[in-house]
């Protein structure tokens, strides 16, 4: 796991992600530490996966980067919004990446139900929701030893991942990454099918706060 670098952002990249941040799919700020900050997925993942899923992908970050800095691997950009969806499937063409990056416009938890359930070696998270749903969501949607990675906030907060939570949805918190640990790793050590629950309960009713 190691610090992102600052590697090359092709144009029309960039281009797609101004676009995004004009609608207001992403934050305010500069375009280009956000795309670095997405670069510290890559990072944390070690390598290149076969496949990823991006949850709440949103505006594009960090699941448009991925589709770029990863051109071999299999990708879905999960979302609930239309709108965001509909933007998104439009950048994925712009940047060649449709035949092997897919939008997909659903619940996460809808979304484990489907054909997608325990397809993926590596699921992403930025912004997604609290540290019970992000890990319940995500636990359906990885296959037998894939990585959940997790931005974290910038405040160190050990609280935040229940051990024994995780290991109840069969996961198992693998460590830090990044100089100032702003990603955590999460491996799929076991599975439950009855993760996640229904749509909406995994934040009405975490499992832990």
């Amino acid at each position: 796991m190691s610090d992102p670098i600052e590697l090359p952002t092709p144009p029309a990249l960039l281009e797609v992600l101004e676009e995004s941040r004009r609608f207001g799919f992403l934050g305010p700020g500069p375009v280009g530490p956000q795309v670095h900050h997405a670069d510290g997925f890559v990072a944390a993942a070690g390598g290149e996966p076969d496949s990823f899923l991006d949850l709440g992908s949103g505006g594009g970050l960090p699941g448009l980067v991925l589709a770029v800095r990863w051109p071999g691997a299999r990708g879905v950009l999960l979302d609930s919004m239309v709108r965001r969806t509909e933007f998104l499937a439009e950048a994925v063409e712009r940047l060649g990446a449709a035949g092997r990056v897919r939008v997909v416009c659903a619940r996460a938890e809808d979304a484990a139900r489907t054909d997608l359930r325990g397809s993926f070696a590596l699921v992403t998270a930025r912004s997604f929701g609290p540290p019970s749903a992000t890990a319940e969501c995500a636990t359906g949607l990885l296959r037998a030893g894939g990585l959940l990675v997790v931005s974290e906030p910038p405040t160190a907060d050990p609280s935040r991942w229940d051990a024994a939570g995780l290991e109840d949805l069969g996961l198992a918190l693998e460590g830090e990454a990044g100089a100032d640990a702003r990603f955590v790793c999460i491996r799929k050590v076991g599975d439950h099918e009855r993760w996640p629950r229904r749509s909406g309960v995994p934040t009405k009713r975490p499992l832990w706060s």
